[in-house]
């Protein structure tokens, strides 16, 4: 390339010329795949923190830990893991108690706080009624209990595991699954006439009519799935 000829522009896609390329090949070590400012940051954990504060505000970085939180935490504890100052952190609980998100609990030595578990159960409810696939849902965890009940000839398993039935290791694994398979459908269950009771409200019908919107099949579906 001489004096005279112009630079090229970007994306022509013209291939550098000899006098473009270094002196030396490059190795692996002379390639910086991720371009970030690591400068102070000592480990990834470090840096991950960083990075979620960067992407999110105090509250949010509280309330996202206090939600997974269910063995009672300090405001030190929850104020370490959200990556703010104690008494941000007492603020911001203070303001989630008050929404009836997080229990306090007084002991002699200090405060403690968690999420409250009423709270949690209804959103979790809330948010499995809004599913699309509820119906879906309740029938393959039916399936599933009935699948338990068959092989092991109880209606529980807490009647199998009183019985002078030997488990063994894969039958202990059925049996805790069959009792996951039960609090789930008790949430489904819950969710389901959760669901019919807002289908059922007055003004909802013409509501989701003028939304083109379709109501929950609370009468094309057989109640008796949630039985």
């Amino acid at each position: 390339m001489t004096d005279e000829d112009p630079p090229p522009e970007s994306g022509t896609g013209e291939f550098p010329t000899a006098d473009d390329l270094p002196d030396e090949p490059l190795t692996a070590d002379d390639v910086d795949p991720v371009a970030v400012d690591s400068e102070g940051v000592e480990d990834i954990n470090e840096f991950a923190t960083e990075a979620w504060k960067h992407s999110t505000t105090a509250d949010e970085r509280i309330r996202a830990v206090i939600k997974r939180v269910t063995v009672p935490k300090s405001a030190t504890d929850v104020a370490d893991a959200a990556a703010v100052s104690e008494t941000k952190a007492r603020n911001t609980l203070k303001d989630l108690i008050t929404e009836g998100i997080v229990q306090r609990r007084e002991t002699t030595a200090r405060t403690l706080y968690r999420r409250d578990p009423d709270w949690h159960l209804l959103q979790q409810v809330h948010q499995l009624a809004q599913s699309e696939t509820l119906i879906d849902q309740i029938q393959r965890v039916k399936a599933e209990l009935s699948t338990y009940t068959e092989t092991y000839g109880a209606d529980s398993p807490e009647e199998v595991l009183v019985s002078d039935r030997e488990l063994s290791e894969d039958e202990h694994t059925d049996i805790s699954h069959w009792r996951t398979a039960q609090r789930e459908f008790g949430y489904l269950r819950a969710a389901y006439r959760l669901r019919e009771a807002k289908a059922n409200l007055p003004g909802h019908r013409q509501q989701t009519e003028s939304t083109s919107e379709r109501a929950p099949p609370s009468e094309d579906v057989d109640r008796s799935i949630i039985q």
